[in-house]
Order: structure tokens, then sequence, then C-alpha cells
């Protein structure tokens, strides 16, 4: 693993479509749903979003935590380890 890859990896991102999709919803609800209370446009969250976004964070959890690995394993040639 080189360094950009590295990097990417580090600051990849959930977006508003892996929300949508963990939520069963369209991205438009996620959009009006984090909108503020006081816009016209605000809905009501999602039903069970704490669930859905619980096992997002597990997911990442996880995602990083093989990124640790990988890192701490693989061989930098650069570096000459």
């Amino acid at each position: 693993m080189d360094f950009r890859e590295a990097t990417d990896n580090l600051c990849s991102k959930i977006n508003h479509q892996d929300l949508a999709k963990a939520m069963g919803v369209s991205v438009q609800t996620v959009r009006q749903a984090r909108l503020s209370n006081e816009n016209d446009a605000q809905r009501t969250p999602p039903a069970e979003w704490r669930g859905a976004l619980i096992r997002l964070a597990e997911e990442r959890v996880f995602y990083y935590r093989r990124l640790i690995d990988q890192l701490r394993t693989v061989k930098d040639p650069e570096a000459g380890i």
C-alpha cells in the first residue's frame, strides 16, 4: 500500500447515498431530514435511523481497524522497511 492509497482509504467517508441505502430511503429523504427544523422543507428522519447509523459506524470501525492492520504489516519500499 502506497502513501496515496493509504491516505485515500483514511479520508474515505460516508455520503448521503450510503445513508439512504442503509435506511432504505431516498437520498432526498436523507437531505430533507438533515435540514434545520426552521426550514419548511425539513422532514421527519426515517424510522429506525439510529440503528442504521450504529451499523454504519460499526462498519467504519471495522474498516479503520483493517486499515490500521494493513498499514502496520505492509512493507514500505520507500522507507527501506
